[in-house]
């Protein structure tokens, strides 16, 4: 009897999830046959019974672009539909970007794990002989899916298209951290505090890298600190279209180093987020941290083997 009522009581709760898609989304996208083209999203959800309102976020190579959008969501096949997105053209380069108008589809996805958003943005008639589709997968944040948040995000809401290149020029305006610790109590002592959330762990070829931090979506006050193998390089720093800098060496001796996120606040718009780009060489890692006033968002770093 126990076991059919806990059944019972799971399909109500998947039931209720599935007739919306309120709430904070956030994920990758890359085009089809687009040579491993990624773009950030982040998609923020507000429905009334089948009218969606959205907001949405995306960052593609050296831009970032934030919208309001509508669309339906049909309850019965879980799905959501977006209209009329400019995306940028994933053959576009840094000096100029062509903009692909498409149709944003997705399926409701839900699982004890969490849910998701999968599908695709198909280009509209006048572009689909010469853009791709892009797939996508979003992730629920389940700690972001505050009501009052939501609401205040699309009541103070601003369009915005900005454009950036992440050079030492542009790094110098905003912040450089020199790989050396320095010395905050109170930021070192709630570090501590907190769990470590450890959401991405990557391969390197070089003993130094290059980082820079940015505020992933629209930029509304977050401040971090920044650790790396639990030492503050820096403390109170305000993130914004302009990065925060750092050059790291690898420490030999440890089979990982972790690169940690502190949350000093959460901005107008919980939680804390940034978007951190990791530079190896030519290569680069794009990296979405999300952390709160309960965990520290880190990323493990490792030597690849020669």
């Amino acid at each position: 009897m126990k076991k059919i009522l806990l059944v019972f009581l799971l399909g109500i709760t998947i039931s209720s999830q599935a007739q919306n898609v309120v709430g904070y989304w956030y994920g990758t996208a890359t085009a089809e046959n687009g040579g491993g083209n990624n773009y950030l999203v982040e998609l923020i959800l507000k429905q009334n019974n089948t009218s969606v309102q959205a907001i949405m976020n995306y960052y593609f190579r050296n831009t970032f672009r934030s919208m309001k959008l509508n669309g339906a969501y049909n309850a019965k096949t879980r799905e959501l539909s977006l209209f009329n997105v400019p995306v940028p053209y994933f053959g576009s380069n840094t000096n100029m970007s062509v903009d692909c108008i498409m149709d944003f589809h997705a399926t409701h996805r839900i699982a004890k794990a969490g849910s998701n958003l999968n599908g695709k943005f198909y280009a509209r008639d006048a572009y689909k002989y010469t853009c791709q589709n892009i797939t996508f997968d979003l992730q629920l944040n389940k700690e972001a899916g505050n009501q009052d948040s939501i609401l205040t995000a699309l009541k103070n809401f601003k369009e915005t298209y900005q454009v950036w290149t992440p050079s030492a020029t542009d790094t110098l305006v905003a912040a450089t951290v020199q790989q050396r610790p320095i010395q905050n109590i109170v930021v070192n002592n709630e570090y501590k505090e907190r769990a470590l959330d450890v959401q991405r762990e990557i391969e390197v070829e070089s003993d130094s890298l290059q980082i820079d931090f940015y505020d992933n979506g629209e930029v509304d006050g977050d401040s971090i600190s920044v650790f790396f193998n639990d030492k503050l390089l820096g403390a109170n720093l305000r993130l914004s279209t302009r990065s925060v800098h750092m050059t790291i060496g690898l420490d030999p001796a440890m089979e990982a180093n972790t690169l940690s996120m502190f949350a000093n606040n959460l901005g107008s718009i919980p939680p804390n987020t940034a978007l951190m780009l990791i530079y190896d060489g030519k290569k680069r890692y794009e990296v979405r941290l999300s952390s709160n006033f309960e965990k520290n968002a880190a990323v493990k770093i490792k030597r690849k083997k020669p």
